[in-house]
């Protein structure tokens, strides 16, 4: 046994006191469904003379739908991945936590299931302002509409997450974290095809580069959630664990970054009527862009404070403000999760 293995193996199980863990999330859906209703009432349609368009109550059913995807998908990324942050001669100290969690993470499957087809429902009424939503109408849309498709399948892949999840509340890790983890990632690569990468004249690189954009944000979000909510009380696991997502955190925000500003360009750069940088401060769509990179700094700032100033204490099994950093952090998280749940939908010119 190595030296750093004996002295986690020894390091005592101990309990904090009680801490406002569901702030975490609290903070994550508030940060979201505010930046939704705001991006959304920013780049609403004007009305038209002799052209209907869809009701306001359409409009922000599909923002809030889409927000509550983004947020179950990313909890249940999240969940799935925790167990993999420890070291493997940990996973039996860890085992009575897992158990706990698992029912949560088909919670989170089952709550992302409903909002994926509850979006798709509402997207297929939008197509057809004024008329009754049928089934009809939704079965045309999936068919011929590459975004029902996508909602389709990220349903389909939440709902079998739901059923593996179920059998691993049964069989524990006898059902690899690996593949539920895979499943839910798997489900967020169909998004994509919702959005304005899926229209974009660089349409190969574009959505290879909104794939990985996703998917980053998703292990960053939800892994940040899941540890510190989950672990927050538990210094023996949290020191083992938080060091592991600090490294993977930090790759995810620098695929975030890079990718998003390089889908916002091209998407700009290749919008007929659009001239860059005027563009960036002119349009709805580019105000929210710059939204979302002041709240990318943002978070690069708090990360790289909980990195540099936290993880050592927290190694050493010290009390620290960890809680009040992260759930400052996941509301700026949920900030730019609402802006960009508006984004992908949201006219270029506006």
């Amino acid at each position: 046994m190595t030296t750093e293995t004996a002295k986690s193996a020894a390091r005592p199980a101990v309990r904090r006191p009680d801490v406002p863990r569901f702030a975490l999330g609290a903070a994550l859906v508030l940060g979201a469904l505010v930046a939704t209703l705001v991006a959304t009432t920013v780049t609403l349609a004007k009305p038209v003379p002799g052209l209907q368009l869809p009701s306001a109550a359409i409009e922000y059913g599909i923002a809030l739908a889409r927000a509550l995807l983004d947020i179950s998908a990313v909890a249940t990324v999240g969940l799935s991945v925790l167990p993999k942050l420890f070291p493997v001669e940990r996973l039996a100290a860890a085992e009575a936590m897992l158990v706990r969690i698992r029912p949560v993470a088909v919670f989170t499957a089952a709550t992302w299931a409903f909002s994926a087809l509850m979006a798709l429902v509402l997207q297929a009424g939008e197509l057809s302002p004024g008329t009754p939503i049928t089934l009809a109408a939704v079965v045309d849309y999936v068919r011929h509409i590459g975004a029902g498709q996508g909602l389709l399948f990220t349903a389909g892949f939440a709902l079998a997450y739901v059923v593996f999840g179920a059998l691993a509340i049964r069989f524990g890790e006898a059902v690899p974290a690996e593949l539920r983890a895979g499943i839910a990632l798997f489900g967020l690569l169909p998004l994509p095809v919702t959005g304005h990468a899926s229209a974009s004249r660089l349409h190969d690189l574009t959505m290879v580069s909104m794939e990985l954009h996703v998917v980053g944000a998703s292990l960053w979000t939800g892994g940040l959630l899941a540890t510190v909510a989950v672990l927050a009380r538990r210094a023996d696991l949290l020191a083992d664990a938080l060091p592991r997502f600090s490294k993977l955190a930090t790759l995810c925000l620098a695929v975030v970054a890079v990718t998003g500003v390089l889908n916002a360009l091209a998407e700009l750069a290749f919008t007929p009527g659009v001239a860059l940088p005027g563009s960036l401060f002119t349009t709805g769509y580019g105000q929210l862009v710059l939204a979302k990179i002041v709240f990318v700094l943002i978070l690069a700032a708090t990360g790289g404070a909980i990195r540099y100033r936290l993880l050592g204490p927290i190694g050493r099994g010290e009390r620290t403000a960890l809680v009040g950093w992260v759930t400052l952090e996941l509301l700026v998280m949920g900030l730019a999760y609402g802006v960009a749940v508006v984004l992908i939908r949201a006219p270029v010119i506006s």
